[in-house]
């Protein structure tokens, strides 16, 4: 089958490292070559000095062969990216003067990164004595906190915080390929900033190598990056709409598969009740020998508990009835080691992130170890199961490990979990800053029981279905 999976992001990423070197359009020996537009842009800026519309300042450095980073067509120029735009440095305003509605005498206040989006300036705060104004079409882009969003402003005028700079194009050359030029240099940029609270300074705009094209093939350039971004965001909904599709298809399985309505039931397989008995059995005898405490009974399952018919063969239990959430260790923070030669602990962020890595050199009772083939399910913050397979590790105190009965299979406790929709409602999540499942919730949730044979054929065909389904995205 075809494939959907395109790295949409690395293409943009090599159609702006395209452009930027001369390489997305050909050259047209007709267009005035960049060194007289740049005898354009200095006699220019001398006349808007001396007019009083910009200041004077400093000389820029000459661009050394060092700060060229690729080779550029004859007719383009290397030149410092302030030489070509004038460069405005936001200013902040106290929280009381700011308004949450317009009125007659104010204009927009552009406070930081959340205010620029990918197609639009969000515009939600408002001020009547403004004192870093920018135009309609200053390029504006975050330079502290979350920095590198960029974005043209829309509006007539604008006043801007300290979070964010304005790019104006004094000098009327191409507005979009300067946009462009930010987009592909954001990476240097972030890179530049060095302090706890990542920043952008004026001397890394304004001293940024930039690549200056003949004003005709600036515009051809940023219209043949428009219309190729077009293409891929394009190719981009359509992916998501087809993850979309996928996640639907897996839920409905899923679905199916809990209601008996996957794979044919077998008269020959031992009916879910005698499991039952089974488990109640094994679990007196665990009472008796003293490997478990005994516990207050779970209550009975309401008819109003049960969400859908299950087959004769099955039963509806207690998940806690089948099932033990094992609780992982609560670590203190000095005892989370950078020492690879200890045993790694892992935390909910790696499961669901790159997150780093801690150790612990600490000797801990056999349940707070989970090894490859374990079930485990993060309970706070990010949800759900996994089947380990990362080796031999700690488990930290946001992951249960999830114990089973003889006669329950774990692959299918493994889908019965994974299924949210089944598993997490808005009344079993706790907490306020940080959401979290509480263990007595996972214990009394509902579970339909099949024999054991078909629970095994349940899974095996779940996985079988899967596996087609991520095919079509590989």
């Amino acid at each position: 089958m075809s494939s959907l999976n395109i790295d949409v992001q690395g293409m943009r990423e090599k159609i702006l490292d395209l452009a930027m070197r001369g390489k997305l359009v050909k050259q047209d020996t007709s267009d005035e070559p960049a060194s007289v537009l740049l005898e354009k842009i200095k006699a220019e800026k001398e006349q808007l000095i001396k007019e009083k519309k910009i200041k004077k300042t400093k000389p820029l450095p000459e661009i050394t062969d060092e700060e060229k980073p690729f080779d550029i067509p004859d007719s383009w120029e290397w030149v410092r990216f302030g030489n070509i735009i004038n460069l405005i440095s936001g200013r902040d305003i106290p929280k009381k003067d700011h308004l949450d509605k317009p009125t007659k005498n104010s204009i927009p206040y552009i406070t930081g990164a959340s205010n620029l989006l990918k197609d639009r300036i969000n515009i939600n705060e408002w001020i009547e004595e403004p004192k870093t104004i920018v135009e309609k079409g200053t390029i504006l882009i975050s330079v502290k906190g979350t920095i590198g969003k960029i974005a043209i402003l829309t509006a007539k005028k604008a006043h801007i915080a300290r979070q964010i700079m304005g790019i104006e194009n004094i000098f009327l050359l191409s507005q979009n390929f300067q946009k462009y030029f930010l987009e592909s240099y954001v990476e240097q940029l972030k890179n530049k900033s060095k302090s706890m609270i990542p920043g952008i300074s004026r001397e890394d705009v304004l001293l940024a190598s930039f690549p200056l094209p003949p004003l005709e093939e600036q515009n051809r350039i940023a219209a043949k990056i428009e219309e190729l971004f077009e293409l891929l965001d394009t190719i981009e909904q359509a992916q998501k709409k087809y993850e979309d599709l996928q996640g639907e298809l897996k839920e409905k399985i899923l679905s199916l598969g809990m209601q008996g309505k996957l794979v044919d039931q077998d008269k020959n397989d031992e009916s879910a009740s005698v499991l039952v008995e089974q488990i109640n059995a094994e679990k007196e005898q665990l009472i008796k020998e003293k490997k478990i405490k005994k516990t207050k009974p779970l209550p009975e399952i309401s008819d109003e508990e049960k969400p859908f018919d299950i087959p004769d063969s099955w039963e509806w239990v207690r998940l806690g009835n089948v099932s033990q959430f094992l609780n992982g260790r609560a670590y203190k923070k000095s005892e989370l080691l950078k020492n690879s030669s200890f045993t790694p602990i892992l935390r909910v962020g790696n499961l669901f992130t790159n997150s780093e890595w801690y150790y612990s050199n600490l000797e801990l009772e056999d349940n707070k170890y989970i090894d490859n083939g374990d079930l485990i399910y993060a309970w706070s913050a990010s949800f759900g199961p996994r089947i380990w397979m990362g080796g031999h590790v700690i488990y930290h105190y946001h992951i249960w490990k999830v114990t089973l009965s003889d006669v329950v299979a774990k692959q299918f406790i493994y889908y019965f979990l994974l299924n949210d929709k089944n598993v997490i409602g808005e009344t079993d999540l706790h907490g306020s800053t940080m959401k979290h499942i509480t263990k007595v919730n996972m214990e009394n949730l509902s579970f339909p029981l099949p024999p054991l044979n078909e629970q095994k054929r349940i899974a095996a065909k779940i996985e079988e279905l899967f596996t087609v389904i991520d095919s079509t995205a590989s």
